[in-house]
């Protein structure tokens, strides 16, 4: 085993209040072994008493506390904010409101899956009516699962672009039909006039013309 990987495996000096010369000491070399010594010259090492070295740590975690604080209420007010766009699909504002949602956790905060689904509920397009409807009235809205709301609208959405596709189909149907049919009525006047025959004319003796 080699000697750097010994000393990670020891742990560190703990001072109990006795001795602190000695304790001082094995605490440097233990900090130096571990490349850690400059960073605690360069960040403590200037302050003169314990009291004023806890006042500078309480400071500066308290402060990144306050800074996370802070980016966690900023996320919050920007997931409220959030409303579903007709452009978009039910997958689309479901990852938009998520990456906000897994950002808040990072952080280290608590976000309950039955928050997003009040979220979502809410404040999809009216066209998502019937459904929204429907598992409303089946369950608790807070016991559902995240999925099971997603599903279902992701199957209507489905259904409707699936019946819009058809509708399209259908006209374009409609229409070569349509084109169809007038071109066969054309080819038939046509046909008509050709084969329509009049009286010998009095000069070239011909039928086929007035």
């Amino acid at each position: 085993m080699s000697s750097e990987a010994s000393l990670n495996a020891i742990a560190s000096p703990v001072f109990d209040g006795t001795n602190y010369h000695v304790w001082a000491v094995r605490m440097e070399a233990y900090l130096d072994a571990n490349d850690q010594w400059e960073a605690v010259e360069n960040i403590i090492m200037t302050l003169k008493t314990a009291n004023e070295i806890w006042d500078f740590l309480r400071k500066e975690y308290e402060g990144n506390e306050q800074v996370k604080g802070m980016q966690v209420l900023n996320l919050i007010r920007e997931f409220e904010m959030q409303r579903m766009k007709e452009s978009e699909t039910i997958k689309d504002y479901s990852d938009r409101l998520l990456d906000i949602v897994n950002k808040v956790r990072l952080l280290g905060t608590d976000f309950l899956d039955s928050r997003i689904v009040q979220k979502i509920l809410v404040t999809v397009p009216e066209k998502f009516e019937a459904t929204i409807s429907s598992i409303e009235n089946s369950k608790d809205v807070s016991s559902i699962t995240l999925a099971e709301p997603l599903n279902a609208l992701h199957s209507q959405e489905q259904r409707r672009l699936m019946r819009q596709e058809g509708s399209v189909e259908g006209a374009f149907q409609a229409i070569s039909l349509n084109n169809m049919y007038k071109k066969e009525k054309q080819s038939n006047s046509n046909n008509s006039s050709n084969n329509t025959t009049f009286p010998p004319c009095p000069y070239c003796k011909k039928s086929n013309h007035p």
